[in-house]
């Protein structure tokens, strides 16, 4: 005879959340002992996404990291004043600005994706490489799913 929990299982999206939490907790230790300790989350919205080889516009950014044109633009100007980025004009649009990584920008970006990269090796470590990679397999495909059905339907959830 089986007997059902109470309660269901912890949500996944729970989950994911602490997991988000832990990596970015010493994330941002490393990466102020690189230098970096003016980065912070907030940030993410424009380093997590921006071409690092021919910037973005602030649109791109607002659209690819979920965020409003207002939260992105905020942090945007912050990450300017900070030495970060440069807005230049767009080639294609004289009226549009293209958002740039100066180049202690770009070695920031260099330095955090190697930083993720060291966590991720040492999770691979802990859990075995195929484990995490089924993880990773896992949230590409639910991102892509996502995206999709927000594409078609034309809804997208803005924080």
């Amino acid at each position: 005879m089986s007997v059902e929990p109470l309660l269901p299982p912890r949500a996944l999206p729970a989950l994911l959340t602490e997991v988000k939490a832990a990596a970015l907790r010493r994330f941002f230790v490393a990466l102020a002992e690189q230098g970096f300790e003016d980065v912070r989350e907030g940030h993410g919205c424009v380093f997590g996404f921006i071409d690092a080889e021919n910037g973005s516009r602030l649109t791109e950014l607002a659209e690819s990291s979920g965020l409003t044109k207002q939260a992105v633009g905020e942090a945007v100007a912050q990450l300017e004043e900070l030495g970060y980025l440069e807005r230049v004009p767009d080639p294609k649009d004289r009226r549009a600005k293209i958002i740039q990584l100066t180049p202690r920008g770009f070695e920031a970006v260099v330095t955090g994706r190697r930083l993720f990269a060291e966590i991720e090796r040492e999770w691979a470590k802990q859990l075995g490489e195929e484990l995490l990679a089924g993880l990773r397999e896992a949230a590409e495909a639910i991102a892509a799913a996502e995206r999709e059905e927000t594409a078609q339907t034309g809804t997208a959830l803005r924080m």
